[in-house]
Protein backbone atom coordinates (compact mmCIF):
# COMPACT_ATOMS: atom_id res chain seq x y z
CA UNK A 1 0.00 0.00 0.00
CA UNK A 2 1.38 3.44 -0.92
CA UNK A 3 0.41 6.82 0.46
CA UNK A 4 0.44 10.15 -1.37
CA UNK A 5 1.42 12.96 0.98
CA UNK A 6 3.31 16.23 0.92
CA UNK A 7 6.78 15.71 2.39
CA UNK A 8 7.63 18.01 5.28
CA UNK A 9 11.08 18.50 6.73
CA UNK A 10 10.75 18.86 10.49
CA UNK A 11 13.89 20.97 10.80
CA UNK A 12 12.91 23.42 8.03
CA UNK A 13 11.55 26.76 9.16
CA UNK A 14 7.81 26.97 8.45
CA UNK A 15 6.55 29.73 6.19
CA UNK A 16 3.96 30.69 8.82
CA UNK A 17 4.76 30.13 12.49
CA UNK A 18 2.62 31.55 15.32
CA UNK A 19 3.43 30.70 18.93
CA UNK A 20 1.18 31.53 21.91
CA UNK A 21 -0.20 34.51 20.00
CA UNK A 22 -2.55 36.82 21.89
CA UNK A 23 -4.44 39.85 20.55
CA UNK A 24 -6.43 41.99 22.96
CA UNK A 25 -8.60 44.90 21.82
CA UNK A 26 -9.59 47.58 24.36
CA UNK A 27 -12.59 49.82 23.78
CA UNK A 28 -14.00 52.16 26.42
CA UNK A 29 -12.52 50.15 29.25
CA UNK A 30 -13.71 46.81 27.88
CA UNK A 31 -11.10 44.25 26.81
CA UNK A 32 -11.83 41.61 24.17
CA UNK A 33 -9.41 38.73 23.54
CA UNK A 34 -9.62 37.97 19.83
CA UNK A 35 -6.70 35.53 19.96
CA UNK A 36 -6.04 33.46 23.07
CA UNK A 37 -2.66 31.77 22.84
CA UNK A 38 -2.97 30.67 19.21
CA UNK A 39 -0.39 28.25 17.78
CA UNK A 40 -0.20 27.60 14.05
CA UNK A 41 2.44 26.14 11.75
CA UNK A 42 2.19 26.13 7.94
CA UNK A 43 5.15 24.54 6.21
CA UNK A 44 6.66 25.61 2.90
CA UNK A 45 4.49 24.63 -0.06
CA UNK A 46 1.42 23.71 2.03
CA UNK A 47 -2.10 24.79 1.14
CA UNK A 48 -4.11 25.10 4.35
CA UNK A 49 -7.69 26.16 5.02
CA UNK A 50 -8.35 27.97 8.30
CA UNK A 51 -12.04 27.57 9.08
CA UNK A 52 -13.96 29.37 11.79
CA UNK A 53 -17.28 31.02 12.57
CA UNK A 54 -17.68 34.75 12.98
CA UNK A 55 -15.84 35.86 16.12
CA UNK A 56 -13.44 32.91 16.17
CA UNK A 57 -10.43 35.19 15.57
CA UNK A 58 -9.59 34.18 12.00
CA UNK A 59 -9.87 37.70 10.56
CA UNK A 60 -7.67 39.07 13.35
CA UNK A 61 -5.06 36.44 12.55
CA UNK A 62 -5.14 37.30 8.85
CA UNK A 63 -4.73 41.00 9.60
CA UNK A 64 -1.62 40.22 11.66
CA UNK A 65 -0.14 37.90 9.03
CA UNK A 66 -0.67 40.57 6.37
CA UNK A 67 1.41 43.04 8.39
CA UNK A 68 -1.48 45.42 9.07
CA UNK A 69 -1.57 44.70 12.82
CA UNK A 70 0.67 43.23 15.53
CA UNK A 71 -0.19 40.79 18.34
CA UNK A 72 -0.38 41.85 21.97
CA UNK A 73 1.81 38.93 23.02
CA UNK A 74 3.45 35.85 21.55
CA UNK A 75 5.49 35.55 18.38
CA UNK A 76 4.78 35.32 14.66
CA UNK A 77 7.14 34.73 11.74
CA UNK A 78 6.27 34.58 8.04
CA UNK A 79 8.85 33.39 5.51
CA UNK A 80 11.71 34.32 7.82
CA UNK A 81 10.31 37.74 8.79
CA UNK A 82 9.70 38.50 12.47
CA UNK A 83 6.49 40.52 12.22
CA UNK A 84 6.94 42.00 15.70
CA UNK A 85 10.42 43.34 14.95
CA UNK A 86 9.79 44.77 11.47
CA UNK A 87 10.31 48.48 10.91
CA UNK A 88 8.12 50.50 8.55
CA UNK A 89 10.37 50.12 5.48
CA UNK A 90 10.72 46.36 5.94
CA UNK A 91 6.96 46.05 6.43
CA UNK A 92 6.34 47.77 3.08
CA UNK A 93 8.77 45.42 1.33
CA UNK A 94 7.19 42.46 3.12
CA UNK A 95 3.72 43.41 1.82
CA UNK A 96 5.00 43.97 -1.72
CA UNK A 97 7.21 40.92 -2.17
CA UNK A 98 6.69 38.28 0.56
CA UNK A 99 2.89 38.01 0.78
CA UNK A 100 0.14 38.23 -1.79
CA UNK A 101 -3.50 38.96 -0.94
CA UNK A 102 -6.82 37.72 -2.28
CA UNK A 103 -9.82 39.37 -0.68
CA UNK A 104 -13.50 38.47 -0.84
CA UNK A 105 -14.74 41.57 -2.68
CA UNK A 106 -13.59 42.12 -6.26
CA UNK A 107 -13.34 45.87 -5.53
CA UNK A 108 -10.56 45.11 -3.05
CA UNK A 109 -8.59 43.04 -5.58
CA UNK A 110 -9.09 44.78 -8.93
CA UNK A 111 -9.31 48.39 -10.07
CA UNK A 112 -12.58 48.73 -12.02
CA UNK A 113 -11.19 50.99 -14.78
CA UNK A 114 -8.26 48.68 -15.66
CA UNK A 115 -8.35 45.54 -17.79
CA UNK A 116 -7.32 42.18 -16.38
CA UNK A 117 -3.81 42.41 -17.86
CA UNK A 118 -3.42 45.98 -16.59
CA UNK A 119 -4.50 44.95 -13.10
CA UNK A 120 -1.91 42.16 -13.06
CA UNK A 121 0.79 44.55 -14.32
CA UNK A 122 0.03 47.16 -11.65
CA UNK A 123 1.76 45.55 -8.62
CA UNK A 124 4.79 44.81 -10.79
CA UNK A 125 4.89 48.44 -11.94
CA UNK A 126 4.88 49.59 -8.30
CA UNK A 127 7.90 47.39 -7.51
CA UNK A 128 9.68 48.21 -10.79
CA UNK A 129 9.72 44.63 -12.06
CA UNK A 130 10.83 44.14 -15.66
CA UNK A 131 8.98 42.04 -18.22
CA UNK A 132 5.62 42.93 -16.76
CA UNK A 133 3.46 42.29 -19.81
CA UNK A 134 4.97 38.89 -20.51
CA UNK A 135 4.58 37.89 -16.86
CA UNK A 136 0.95 39.05 -16.78
CA UNK A 137 0.06 37.12 -19.95
CA UNK A 138 1.74 34.02 -18.50
CA UNK A 139 -0.27 34.18 -15.28
CA UNK A 140 -3.55 34.73 -17.12
CA UNK A 141 -2.81 31.58 -19.13
CA UNK A 142 -1.92 29.59 -16.01
CA UNK A 143 -5.26 30.59 -14.48
CA UNK A 144 -7.14 29.87 -17.71
CA UNK A 145 -8.53 33.39 -18.17
CA UNK A 146 -6.44 34.62 -21.12
CA UNK A 147 -9.75 35.34 -22.85
CA UNK A 148 -10.37 38.04 -20.20
CA UNK A 149 -7.07 39.80 -20.94
CA UNK A 150 -8.60 43.06 -22.18
CA UNK A 151 -11.81 42.97 -20.14
CA UNK A 152 -12.52 45.17 -17.15
CA UNK A 153 -13.88 43.56 -13.95
CA UNK A 154 -17.44 44.57 -14.89
CA UNK A 155 -17.09 42.50 -18.07
CA UNK A 156 -16.01 39.37 -16.18
CA UNK A 157 -17.96 36.83 -14.15
CA UNK A 158 -17.39 36.46 -10.41
CA UNK A 159 -15.19 33.41 -10.91
CA UNK A 160 -13.14 35.17 -13.59
CA UNK A 161 -12.68 38.16 -11.30
CA UNK A 162 -11.31 35.95 -8.52
CA UNK A 163 -8.96 34.17 -10.92
CA UNK A 164 -7.70 37.57 -12.03
CA UNK A 165 -7.32 38.49 -8.35
CA UNK A 166 -5.15 35.40 -7.84
CA UNK A 167 -2.98 36.50 -10.79
CA UNK A 168 -2.60 39.94 -9.19
CA UNK A 169 -1.68 38.33 -5.85
CA UNK A 170 1.13 36.24 -7.34
CA UNK A 171 2.40 38.84 -9.84
CA UNK A 172 5.49 39.68 -7.76
CA UNK A 173 6.23 36.01 -6.98
CA UNK A 174 5.36 36.08 -3.26
CA UNK A 175 6.35 33.31 -0.89
CA UNK A 176 2.91 33.17 0.77
CA UNK A 177 -0.64 33.86 -0.42
CA UNK A 178 -3.23 34.96 2.14
CA UNK A 179 -6.83 34.55 0.96
CA UNK A 180 -9.73 36.02 2.95
CA UNK A 181 -13.04 34.32 2.09
CA UNK A 182 -12.06 34.12 -1.63
CA UNK A 183 -15.24 32.19 -2.47
CA UNK A 184 -17.61 34.01 -0.13
CA UNK A 185 -19.59 35.70 -2.92
CA UNK A 186 -19.60 32.80 -5.40
CA UNK A 187 -21.97 29.90 -6.02
CA UNK A 188 -20.93 26.36 -5.19
CA UNK A 189 -19.72 25.36 -8.67
CA UNK A 190 -17.77 28.59 -9.22
CA UNK A 191 -16.28 28.32 -5.72
CA UNK A 192 -14.97 24.86 -6.55
CA UNK A 193 -13.39 26.18 -9.75
CA UNK A 194 -11.64 29.04 -7.93
CA UNK A 195 -10.35 26.73 -5.19
CA UNK A 196 -9.01 24.31 -7.82
CA UNK A 197 -7.28 27.26 -9.50
CA UNK A 198 -5.64 28.15 -6.18
CA UNK A 199 -4.57 24.54 -5.72
CA UNK A 200 -3.03 24.51 -9.21
CA UNK A 201 -1.05 27.65 -8.40
CA UNK A 202 0.05 26.10 -5.10
CA UNK A 203 1.19 22.86 -6.76
CA UNK A 204 2.71 24.28 -9.94
CA UNK A 205 4.44 27.34 -8.47
CA UNK A 206 5.02 26.05 -4.92
CA UNK A 207 3.49 29.11 -3.25
CA UNK A 208 2.44 28.49 0.35
CA UNK A 209 -1.28 29.25 0.61
CA UNK A 210 -3.50 30.02 3.61
CA UNK A 211 -7.24 30.31 2.96
CA UNK A 212 -9.32 31.84 5.74
CA UNK A 213 -13.02 31.05 5.50
CA UNK A 214 -16.21 30.22 7.38
CA UNK A 215 -17.22 27.61 4.79
CA UNK A 216 -16.45 24.02 5.92
CA UNK A 217 -16.73 22.71 2.35
CA UNK A 218 -13.44 24.43 1.50
CA UNK A 219 -11.69 21.69 3.50
CA UNK A 220 -12.52 19.21 0.73
CA UNK A 221 -10.13 21.03 -1.61
CA UNK A 222 -7.07 21.04 0.67
CA UNK A 223 -4.99 18.36 2.36
CA UNK A 224 -5.08 20.12 5.72
CA UNK A 225 -7.93 22.10 7.29
CA UNK A 226 -7.56 23.82 10.68
CA UNK A 227 -10.64 24.67 12.73
CA UNK A 228 -10.51 27.86 14.83
CA UNK A 229 -12.67 28.38 17.91
CA UNK A 230 -12.49 31.01 20.65
CA UNK A 231 -9.24 32.51 19.39
CA UNK A 232 -7.31 29.22 19.17
CA UNK A 233 -6.82 26.36 16.74
CA UNK A 234 -9.00 23.52 18.03
CA UNK A 235 -8.93 20.64 15.53
CA UNK A 236 -7.34 19.68 12.23
CA UNK A 237 -8.54 17.46 9.41
CA UNK A 238 -5.78 15.81 7.36
CA UNK A 239 -6.64 14.27 4.00
CA UNK A 240 -4.57 11.76 2.07
CA UNK A 241 -4.88 9.38 -0.85
CA UNK A 242 -3.89 5.73 -0.45
CA UNK A 243 -3.42 3.17 -3.21
CA UNK A 244 -4.00 -0.50 -2.39
CA UNK A 245 -2.29 -3.49 -3.92
CA UNK A 246 -4.88 -3.66 -6.70
CA UNK A 247 -4.07 -0.08 -7.72
CA UNK A 248 -7.37 1.36 -6.49
CA UNK A 249 -7.27 4.76 -4.79
CA UNK A 250 -9.16 5.71 -1.66
CA UNK A 251 -9.45 9.14 -0.08
CA UNK A 252 -9.07 9.25 3.70
CA UNK A 253 -9.82 12.14 6.06
CA UNK A 254 -8.81 12.01 9.73
CA UNK A 255 -9.67 14.53 12.44
CA UNK A 256 -7.14 15.42 15.14
CA UNK A 257 -7.36 17.62 18.23
CA UNK A 258 -4.71 20.33 18.50
CA UNK A 259 -2.77 20.25 21.77
CA UNK A 260 -0.53 23.12 22.84
CA UNK A 261 2.74 23.07 24.77
CA UNK A 262 1.06 23.02 28.18
CA UNK A 263 -1.40 20.25 27.28
CA UNK A 264 -4.51 22.31 26.49
CA UNK A 265 -6.86 21.23 23.74
CA UNK A 266 -10.44 21.77 22.62
CA UNK A 267 -12.79 18.86 22.03
CA UNK A 268 -15.05 19.07 18.95
CA UNK A 269 -18.40 20.64 19.77
CA UNK A 270 -20.40 17.67 18.45
CA UNK A 271 -18.43 15.30 20.71
CA UNK A 272 -19.28 17.44 23.72
CA UNK A 273 -22.96 17.65 22.81
CA UNK A 274 -23.32 13.93 22.12
CA UNK A 275 -21.68 12.85 25.40
CA UNK A 276 -23.00 15.70 27.51
CA UNK A 277 -19.51 16.97 28.39
CA UNK A 278 -19.53 20.29 30.25
CA UNK A 279 -17.66 22.14 32.98
CA UNK A 280 -15.38 19.22 33.83
CA UNK A 281 -14.68 15.68 32.63
CA UNK A 282 -13.14 12.56 34.10
CA UNK A 283 -9.70 11.59 32.74
CA UNK A 284 -8.09 8.18 32.72
CA UNK A 285 -4.62 7.23 31.54
CA UNK A 286 -4.73 3.99 29.57
CA UNK A 287 -1.70 2.12 28.20
CA UNK A 288 -2.06 3.66 24.75
CA UNK A 289 -4.55 6.51 25.07
CA UNK A 290 -6.22 9.02 27.40
CA UNK A 291 -9.84 8.30 28.31
CA UNK A 292 -12.24 11.26 28.57
CA UNK A 293 -15.68 10.60 30.05
CA UNK A 294 -18.51 12.65 31.60
CA UNK A 295 -18.05 13.50 35.28
CA UNK A 296 -21.52 12.26 36.32
CA UNK A 297 -22.71 9.72 38.93
CA UNK A 298 -23.73 7.33 36.13
CA UNK A 299 -20.32 7.59 34.54
CA UNK A 300 -18.66 7.07 37.92
CA UNK A 301 -20.73 3.90 38.48
CA UNK A 302 -19.84 2.59 35.02
CA UNK A 303 -16.13 3.33 35.58
CA UNK A 304 -16.30 1.55 38.94
CA UNK A 305 -17.98 -1.50 37.42
CA UNK A 306 -15.37 -1.66 34.66
CA UNK A 307 -12.58 -1.43 37.23
CA UNK A 308 -14.16 -4.23 39.30
CA UNK A 309 -14.51 -6.45 36.23
CA UNK A 310 -10.90 -5.80 35.34
CA UNK A 311 -9.81 -6.75 38.87
CA UNK A 312 -11.89 -9.95 38.75
CA UNK A 313 -10.30 -10.89 35.43
CA UNK A 314 -6.84 -10.44 36.90
CA UNK A 315 -7.74 -12.59 39.93
CA UNK A 316 -9.13 -15.32 37.70
CA UNK A 317 -6.08 -15.36 35.42
CA UNK A 318 -3.43 -18.07 36.11
CA UNK A 319 -0.60 -16.56 38.10
CA UNK A 320 1.87 -19.44 38.15
CA UNK A 321 2.97 -22.34 36.02
CA UNK A 322 1.06 -24.92 38.12
CA UNK A 323 -2.23 -23.02 37.59
CA UNK A 324 -1.65 -22.82 33.86
CA UNK A 325 -1.31 -26.60 33.77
Amino acid sequence: MSTTTTPVTADAEPHIHCEDMVRIFSTEGVEVQALQGLNLRVDAGEMVALIGASGSGKSTLLTILSGLDTPTAGSVRVAGHDLLAMKRAERVQYQRHTVGFVWQQASSNLLPYLSAVENVCLPMAITGRAGRLERADQLLRVLDIEHCRDRTPAQMSGGEQQRAAIAVAIANSPTVILADEPTGELDEATSADVLEAMRSVNEELGITTLIVTHDPSVSEHVRRAVQMRDGRCSTEVLRRTETDEAGEESHIAEEFAVIDRVGRMQLPQDFMSTLGLRERVRLGLEPDHVRVSPATPAADAKAGAEAADSADDKDAAPNNQEDRK
